[in-house]
């Protein structure tokens, strides 16, 4: 498997074994799409994830190639650096840098935890996921489509910095191409947009509305997928777009900031948020509108009081509404 990285490196097998303590029950981070995740730390200092492909599970291959060759070309300060790889038999493991502060939703979906995150942190880690997106969508060498843009695939840095992991699902593209179609929907629903989840179609849009979502859950503290409210709503972005027709927006936000004076900032995040879970991929704004309007204060958001979302059976479906 050829990397052209000059700093990618082939660890040994006893390295990484000796470093995660055998892969020991005490150094496990979590279970990921295709393996376990471990912490380790080389006789250096240096501390690592490491993030194993089980041997059972024959379709990680594939993803296991794609994540290594594709995010060792890629070098931004919101991407997770890959280290390097261990392939020796059946095992294969992606070796990280170690962030100290585990996942984003390790915060926001904690009731606790989530109130050592004031508004500048969450507004950090809006506008890092965001810049992020842009470097994959526009600046990087390849035009790379994440596919699983998610609260738990946002790791945070002792800072509290976002970094974006997980590029097992990755798709690149050429300059001639802007979409692409697939069979095999992968993903996590409640982050899907509709046209990927519903036909397979997928560009630079979905992740937008993926990164729509995770606004709404960055703010108001709740999983999309998992938000239950009355019958009526099946899901956070219905609640969502409810609460903003209504102009009772304020009921959305996360107790622990309601006092912290910034409801003017929330307010426009939460704009961008519904502008890019917009039905329609076309009416969605890319990634570089999406950074133009986080940092400007000034710049004037499109009127979404025309669209609607309708959730059902946990699918979200909108639709225009004539006024």
């Amino acid at each position: 498997m050829e990397v052209h990285n000059s700093e990618f490196k082939y660890f040994d097998y006893l390295q990484v074994s000796k470093a995660t303590n055998n892969f020991s029950v005490e150094n496990k981070l979590g279970q990921g799409g295709f393996g376990p995740v471990y912490k380790g730390r080389f006789p250096d200092g240096l501390e690592i994830a490491v993030k194993g492909l089980a041997s059972h599970s024959g379709q990680g291959f594939t993803e296991f190639r794609n994540e290594v060759q594709l995010i060792a070309t890629l070098q931004h300060r919101n991407l997770v650096r890959l280290l390097g790889c261990c392939i020796q038999g059946e095992e294969k493991m992606l070796v990280y840098e170690y962030l100290q502060n585990k996942s984003l939703d390790f915060f926001i979906l904690d009731k606790t935890r989530r109130t050592l995150l004031n508004w500048d942190k969450r507004l950090v880690i809006i506008e890092g996921i965001a810049q992020g997106l842009l470097y994959l969508h526009k600046h990087s060498r390849l035009r790379v489509i994440h596919r699983d843009v998610k609260a738990s695939n946002i790791l945070l840095d002792f800072q509290m910095n976002p970094k974006i992991l997980d590029f097992g699902m990755a798709k690149m593209f050429d300059s001639n191409d802007t979409e692409g179609n697939t069979k095999r929907v992968v993903g996590t629903y409640g982050y899907m947009a509709p046209e990927y989840a519903s036909e397979g179609l997928f560009s630079a849009k979905s992740d937008v509305f993926s990164f729509g979502v995770l606004i709404l859950e960055v703010i108001v503290g709740e999983r999309n997928s998992g938000f239950h409210y009355h019958d009526d709503f099946l899901n956070l972005l219905g609640y969502a777009w409810w609460l903003w027709e209504e102009q009772r927006w304020l009921e959305l936000v996360d107790t622990s900031l309601a006092k912290g004076g910034c409801t003017l900032e929330i307010m426009r995040c939460i704009n961008i948020a519904l502008l890019c879970v917009q039905e329609n991929a076309t009416d969605r704004p890319t990634m570089s509108d999406v950074v133009a309007m986080l940092r400007s204060k000034n710049m004037t958001l499109k009127d979404t009081s025309t669209t609607k979302i309708y959730t059902i059976n946990d699918a979200t479906i909108s639709s225009t509404l004539g006024r």
